[in-house]
């Protein structure tokens, strides 16, 4: 809090009347980095292949990363922290964006887009976790768009398989 307060120009104790507790602040930056990388996934359309989807959520979820650092780091890295019904909230926002995620290699995989044995679990969780970590190396004015379509080539490229077009 001090250094938020030293960042802002601001004494410690002036921060307290713009918030009530270190939770409400948390919790607020929890939500409003759970709410734009739903946006990003909201912004796909849903007649586009399946790994073009895929592709546009990876660009989506770099582009967060790039413009929000400060709540996407605290979004990946800070949720353990809240405490009660709002980390239960947070937590399911967590999942419910992994599971969106999910659904996107289900679909690929259902529609002959992927490979007919991709472990969906496991092909989300890998796209998601070189991802996430993005804001340890993610350097200002990057082009999140070009640096996720090379994530998408090695991740789709190895995960199409038999479906490869020849």
């Amino acid at each position: 809090m001090g250094d938020l307060a030293k960042s802002l120009g601001v004494q410690k104790g002036s921060l307290y009347a713009h918030i009530s507790s270190k939770q409400d602040l948390l919790y607020e930056t929890m939500r409003e980095g759970a709410d734009a990388f739903h946006a990003a996934l909201d912004a796909i359309p849903d007649e586009l292949p399946a790994t073009e989807k895929i592709r546009l959520a990876l660009r989506g979820h770099l582009r967060v990363v790039a413009e929000q650092l400060d709540v996407a780091t605290v979004f990946v890295r800070e949720w353990r922290y809240l405490e009660g019904d709002r980390r239960a909230e947070i937590v399911a926002e967590r999942r419910r964006y992994e599971d969106r995620v999910r659904a996107l290699f289900r679909e690929g995989r259902e529609l002959g887009e992927l490979r007919t044995d991709l472990d969906d679990a496991t092909a989300a969780l890998l796209s998601l976790s070189a991802a996430n970590w993005a804001y340890t190396w993610l350097q200002p004015g990057r082009d999140t768009d070009a640096l996720a379509d090379r994530f998408y080539g090695l991740l789709v490229d190895g995960m199409r398989g038999y479906a490869t077009p020849g």
